[in-house]
């Protein structure tokens, strides 16, 4: 399996060289050149976690040797299952579920994919926990060190901590806008005592620590002496690892026909990863984009027009996003893997600051895509109605998918339950009157010391900080 840039200008490269380099040397995001289709002969291995986990990360990353020897179970199992050594301490407490994303019932038809049971509360714990091993094995396998880089709304920044903390090949560097994330999301990234952990509170909202992490990326120059990845969702590995519990969950509830998603999204990845489970045979119909009122993708799929907005603060802050990455990938195949299309519609984007989708492309998009925009007012009402009704506190991102229940079809929706409420304390509380509580395995986060920087948003700034504090620099 190779991988190539969506823009077309750069040449294909491993499963591996994809994930260790996150974004493609011209600008665009590795997607593979063709799309396995998973044959799940055995029922079992369609629906549990860890085998799906198997199944998929052994067809992307095809054709490589690097995992051969250790296998991939041991990366999967390093991210689902292990214990660690002090296991027997009864202070220990384990990472995941049995299940990993459980599946719940909350009415006919309708069904909770609760994916925030990992070591941060968040969906992004799903990806970031095998991303750790497998660069792991893929550096020691190199004799290599890696400056990892990673743009955070609040949740990606806390999974990629928990994920990367204390790996003696990696440095991390979290750039996350000042006060647009609640105290606890950034306890998870400030609170984790690593030395080889490096927060960033930048002055500017998500999209200008987007952006500075694309310009690090596009001075060659600096990315070569400072062996840069990246752990936002546009690194390949996330997309894999995404992709399972839309598999497992599809799979599972799939009789008699297809089912439909609904998944509160800001940067299109985990979106994208239920295209990506379709693409490969998973009995998907739908796929609905919940959005708050950073808009984007509702407004492209209605009007036909990607165009940035002015950048709202919400309750939902994760999905404070005016520039959705991923929306690359998924106009990439719209277009008919047209590269050249890719590359002049980006181009307007950075120049104008929008671009019309082509009418064939906007069609396709629509035969899958469906994206609804929710307010803060109706937000706070389902987070209010869901506690009164059901009995159940839910995060503000989604409750977002839940306001958004009236698209999807006909057919059985899964709602995508992306982080603990107890990450979003004071809205929960606002909207139900009711403050969770941590988990026990983290209940003295607000206990530990916090280490985080202050800069700009300035990208030579963080350049200048990388170089002085990465032990990758050459």
């Amino acid at each position: 399996m190779r991988y190539i840039s969506t823009r077309g200008q750069a040449p294909p490269v491993s499963f591996l060289d994809a994930v260790l380099q996150g974004m493609a040397p011209d600008g665009g995001l590795y997607v593979p050149e063709r799309w396995p289709e998973l044959d799940f002969s055995q029922s079992l291995s369609a629906t549990h976690f860890t085998f799906a986990a198997m199944r998929v990360l052994e067809e992307f990353a095809a054709g490589d040797v690097w995992y051969e020897e250790d296998g991939l179970a041991a990366i999967v199992n390093a991210a689902y299952i292990a214990a660690p050594a002090d296991s027997d301490d009864e202070t220990w407490r384990p990472k995941w579920p049995k299940a990993v994303t459980p599946l719940r019932q909350i009415g006919p038809g309708f069904w909770a994919l609760e994916l925030f049971h990992g070591p941060s509360l968040s969906f992004k714990d799903v990806a970031m926990q095998m991303i750790g091993p497998l660069l792991d094995l893929a550096l020691k396998r190199r004799d290599r060190k890696l400056t990892v880089v990673c743009a955070t709304s609040g949740d990606t920044g806390g999974a990629a901590v928990e994920a990367l903390k204390e790996r003696e090949r990696i440095d991390l560097f979290v750039l996350t806008p000042r006060g647009r994330v609640s105290d606890v999301q950034r306890r998870f990234m400030t609170a984790s005592g690593a030395d080889n952990v490096h927060v960033l509170e930048v002055d500017g909202d998500f999209d200008a620590c987007q952006m500075i992490v694309k310009s690090l990326f596009a001075d060659s120059d600096f990315a070569e002496r400072a062996s840069l990845s990246a752990v936002n969702s546009i690194n390949w590995a996330r997309i894999v690892a995404q992709s399972v519990y839309f598999q497992t969950a599809a799979r599972t509830l799939s009789a008699p026909g297809p089912v439909s998603f609904v998944v509160p999204t800001g940067n299109f990845g985990d979106a994208y990863s239920g295209w990506v489970a379709k693409q490969m045979g998973a009995p998907i119909d739908r796929i609905v984009l919940a959005t708050n009122e950073n808009d984007i993708l509702s407004r492209a799929l209605a009007t036909g027009r990607y165009e940035r907005g002015a950048s709202k603060a919400t309750l939902s802050p994760a999905m404070d996003i005016q520039l959705a990455s991923n929306f690359e990938r998924i106009l990439f195949e719209a277009l008919g893997r047209d590269a050249e299309g890719v590359r002049q519609l980006y181009s307007n984007l950075a120049q104008e600051g929008g671009f019309d989708i082509p009418l064939r492309a906007l069609a396709w998009l629509r035969e899958t895509f469906d994206a609804v925009a929710v307010s803060d007012a109706q937000t706070l009402f389902e987070m209010r109605e869901n506690s009164k009704c059901e009995g159940e506190l839910v995060c503000p991102h989604t409750a977002v998918g839940r306001a958004a229940r009236v698209a999807g079809g006909g057919s059985p929706r899964v709602f995508l339950a992306t982080a603990h409420p107890a990450k979003f304390p004071d809205t929960v509380e606002r909207a139900t009157g009711v403050r969770p509580q941590l988990p026990a395995k983290c209940a003295d986060l607000f206990e530990r010391s916090e280490k985080f920087d202050s800069l700009p948003a300035d990208a030579e700034a963080v350049k200048q900080y990388i170089r002085e504090r990465s032990r990758a620099w050459t």
